[in-house]
């Protein structure tokens, strides 16, 4: 027996789209306020946890074809390269920089290495937390 139930798959579709905007938010403003990779991958993959909820495993898997065990891996040597490329500049582990750019249609913003590391950590809770919580799942059948 397939699982159908429209209000909350109507809602999921909006409540997703809605998080998940809050999560790159959340990403992104984590070098000057609260928040970053951790917290911004953990409402990312709150998100992905609704859509597996809401709607049936495999149309998830069809539509988000992400291999989550390589999605943290890649976040990991992500996050461990950032750290390490400070050597290069003969400066501690994760010292970070930044500077200011002209960018179109944003104007003058800075640009921080800690984005690039949040970036890293933000996959890697990502592809842990949707690779525990599949696991999980795939053994209730």
């Amino acid at each position: 027996m397939k699982f159908t139930d429209v209000f909350l798959q109507t809602a999921t579709k909006i409540l997703a789209f809605i998080i998940m905007i809050y999560s790159i938010y959340i990403l992104f403003a984590g070098h000057h306020n609260p928040g970053g990779g951790f917290i911004g991958g953990l409402i990312t993959a709150s998100a992905l946890v609704l859509l597996y909820i809401a709607f049936d495993f495999q149309s998830i898997r069809d539509i988000v074809p992400v291999d989550f065990n390589r999605l943290a891996a890649i976040g990991v040597i992500v996050s461990v390269l950032t750290g390490a490329a400070s050597f290069l500049f003969d400066v501690p582990f994760l010292t970070q920089t930044f500077d200011y750019f002209d960018l179109p249609a944003l104007g003058r913003t800075e640009l921080a290495t800690a984005v690039v590391f949040d970036l890293g950590v933000y996959m890697a809770v990502i592809g842990t937390t949707m690779t525990i919580i599949t696991s999980i799942s795939e053994d209730q059948k």
